[in-house]
């Protein structure tokens, strides 16, 4: 097969779902992995299906893109130094918490702006919670979720179910979110096994937590040069 006509099936298989198969159209829109650039998906259901299968893959695959880019900007400068400035300190297209999924605005990287919501691991912004509730009080509905509409959990012990259920999905929010709740309980070896399995899945606030870890020792053995990389990592990620 010609490199032509394998560039031609690549792009085909990124039109469809690599879980269902369904096919991008006008009121379907696939996004890719959040690891690799290698599967799309149309939706985060089909996504932690799939991720079984996709996850040695896109392992694989993003310490390759990582490559590429020590690669690319190493043609332009020999300075090891500069060049890992050059990737710590560009600037991200986004920070680390993205945007809300409801209006799609960026989400401040002030927490008290935003509200996690442990059924679904989405994080909407204050506007649209806002928004939500009041619209809850003048139809008089049950109070729900504003992305996924479950029904919002009554104490902190039913909200942190509602986490484990993501967690088992393996939901790298829902980890981080775990393992700061065994942080603040005091149990450090929990929290840094959650932290730890958030940050492998990309989390750049488990990463944060991870560095500020290892470097003081806190729950575990100092180790800068661990608490370092996990800086880096968060650090890449847009983390401020």
């Amino acid at each position: 097969m010609s490199a032509e006509n394998i560039h031609i099936v690549v792009d085909a298989a990124e039109m469809c779902c690599a879980s269902c198969g369904i096919a991008e159209v006008d009121d379907i829109k696939l996004i890719y992995c959040d690891g690799c650039d290698l599967v799309r998906y149309c939706s985060d259901e089909c996504k932690e299906d799939h991720r079984s299968q996709h996850d040695e893959m896109c392992k694989k695959r993003a310490v390759e893109l990582r490559d590429e880019i020590l690669i690319k900007q190493s043609a332009s400068t020999n300075n090891v130094d500069s060049l890992r400035d050059a990737i710590l300190f560009r600037q991200p297209k986004s920070s680390f918490m993205g945007d809300c999924p409801i209006c799609f605005l960026p989400l401040s990287i002030d927490s008290k702006k935003s509200s996690l919501f442990s059924c679904c691991s989405k994080t909407i912004c204050g506007g649209c919670s806002y928004a939500n509730k009041l619209h809850q009080r003048k139809e008089r509905l049950d109070r729900t979720c504003p992305f996924c509409r479950k029904l919002l959990p009554e104490t902190q012990e039913e909200g942190n179910a509602n986490a484990m259920i993501r967690v088992e999905g393996r939901d790298p929010v829902a980890m981080r979110h775990i393992g700061t709740v065994h942080y603040n309980e005091g149990d450090n070896v929990k929290a840094i096994e959650y932290w730890t399995k958030a940050a492998e899945l990309g989390d750049a606030m488990a990463h944060n937590s991870l560095s500020i870890a290892y470097l003081v020792g806190d729950g575990v053995e100092k180790d800068e040069k661990r608490g370092s990389y996990h800086l880096e990592e968060a650090a890449i990620a847009g983390h401020p």
